[in-house]
């Protein structure tokens, strides 16, 4: 049912609501950039054997994570043009870019052109994943905000099962065409669930705090309506736009004053956590299951096609106990906060890194396996749990609504950088320490990630928006008076 809002702020009356069938199906639609970068950043890794350009070095390194840079410039790009243009605009342009790309995937004719086409999937992707979660915590009820910003991260999940059980079918089904039209198929299917957003976010409401704070005040009451809160007067305008002048000021000077120390001390803060996020592994089983999987349970004179197959199959269990996971992290993230799920997930990362660690190096057979399988989904589980959705609901809470798109897109630039980083010298590192020492070396930096989150990542479970950067920036004071002492 509608609230009305005829007394007092209407920011406020939004923050207060119950979330209804609405809110959750708006915030899928806001995160189907998520799904699309799950599937995306997943089905290159079942295509890759069947690529027919014969790609090395650099040209093969690019085709596997050059859409991590391209969503690195998206990301960068799309955040002042966000707070400038609208969050809704993005995310429609988003969705056009990346049927663009997957279409153009589908239809190449030359090694060159899959490479553009991978860099404006990565181009759409990275601008989506600095827009959603910005457009999400702007319309979201505080008490709720965590677990639908976390949806974010569930479409990760949700997109990584999709392309691999896409691919299981494909390849499967068809093992003749795998080669020919198999995986030019596997590439090419995401332009559908882009071409439905493209059409279903255009009838999305705008953010209702963008609005205010662009002054377009009649277009705040139609945003509010379509969000249940009715009835919204001049004066609960006026009055929410004192709110949001008086927090963060209304002209371009102070929209400079808007980073504040405080404000600059949450970007760092949230930018590490994103390089934790990616540097403690979590992308290597997802992105590299069926290469370094297939063989294990393929056989030694298996097909190309069955060792695929193999590879995709084991990789499939580790992303579907991912989907599951990530719905614990859903249902907990607003009950027990952000700062103890995430040293709780860094907590069981490393317990089953060394795990898998202990069955490769020590162990063989059925028995190394199975102990592989536990170790590798219990890390999966863990992150799931605790550190991905923490990420991103951090990433659309903690800014201040004038430099929110900026602020976001520079973290998600920063965790797109980190993605590449680690795709780019797990071979290298496999190479020289073997996947054992890889995931003793993850289980390290998992170490590392709790003391950083214990020590300089506030609780913001339940604040308003506009209360957050506060929690920062008496931070940023005590610091400064710590150092002054």
């Amino acid at each position: 049912m509608a609230q009305p809002a005829t007394n007092g702020n209407v920011l406020t009356k939004l923050d207060d609501r119950v979330p209804t069938a609405f809110y959750w199906q708006l915030t899928l639609l806001a995160t189907l950039g998520g799904f699309l970068f799950g599937y995306d950043t997943s089905n290159i890794g079942s295509a890759l054997n069947f690529v027919p350009y014969h790609l090395k070095g650099l040209a093969l390194g690019y085709l596997v994570s050059g859409a991590s840079l391209g969503a690195a410039a998206g990301a960068i790009l799309a955040g002042p043009l966000a707070d400038r243009f609208g969050r809704k605009v993005l995310l429609v342009i988003d969705a056009g870019i990346y049927a663009a790309g997957s279409i153009l995937s589908a239809v190449t004719w030359h090694a060159s052109v899959l490479l553009i086409a991978r860099t404006l999937i990565g181009l759409a992707i990275g601008a989506d994943s600095a827009i959603a979660t910005a457009y999400i915590a702007e319309y979201a009820p505080k008490s709720r905000r965590g677990s639908l910003t976390m949806l974010q991260q569930w479409m990760i999940t949700v997109g990584i099962l999709v392309a691999y059980i896409v691919a299981l079918i494909i390849f499967a089904a068809w093992p003749a065409s795998a080669a020919s039209s198999g995986w030019r198929l596997v590439l090419g299917l995401g332009a559908v669930p882009a071409l439905i957003g493209l059409v279903m976010r255009s009838r999305m409401p705008e953010s209702p705090r963008w609005l205010l704070r662009h002054g377009k005040y009649d277009e705040v009451r139609k945003a509010m309506a379509t969000l249940g809160v009715e009835d919204v007067s001049d004066d609960d305008i006026r009055r929410s736009a004192e709110v949001v002048e008086r927090v963060e000021g209304g002209s371009r000077e102070s929209r400079r004053r808007a980073w504040t120390p405080g404000v600059r001390r949450a970007l760092i803060v949230v930018g590490v956590f994103f390089i934790f996020q990616q540097i403690t592994g979590i992308n290597v089983p997802l992105y590299y299951g069926p290469h370094l999987l297939g063989p294990y349970f393929s056989g030694a004179h298996a097909s190309l096609v069955d060792t695929t197959v193999a590879g995709v199959e084991v990789t499939l269990i580790m992303t579907a106990v991912n989907v599951a996971a990530t719905y614990l992290g859903f249902r907990w993230i607003d009950t027990f906060g952000r700062k103890p799920l995430a040293i709780g997930g860094y907590t069981g990362m490393i317990v089953s890194a060394l795990i898998a660690a202990l069955g490769i190096a020590f162990l063989s057979g059925t028995f190394q396996l199975v102990v592989i399988m536990i170790g590798l989904d219990a890390f999966i589980a863990s992150f799931a749990v605790g550190v991905g959705g923490t990420g991103w609901t951090l990433q659309g809470e903690v800014f201040p609504t004038a430099v929110r798109g900026q602020a976001a897109a520079f973290c998600a630039m920063i965790d797109w950088l980190a993605n590449f980083l680690i795709i780019e010298i797990f071979p290298v590192s496999q190479n020289a320490i073997g996947l054992d020492g890889v995931l003793v070396v993850f289980a390290g930096l998992c170490a590392l990630a709790i003391v950083f989150v214990w020590k300089f990542l506030p609780e913001t479970k339940e604040l308003p928006v506009e209360e957050i950067v506060r929690v920062f920036e008496k931070q940023q004071e005590q610091s400064v008076r710590h150092k002054v002492a």
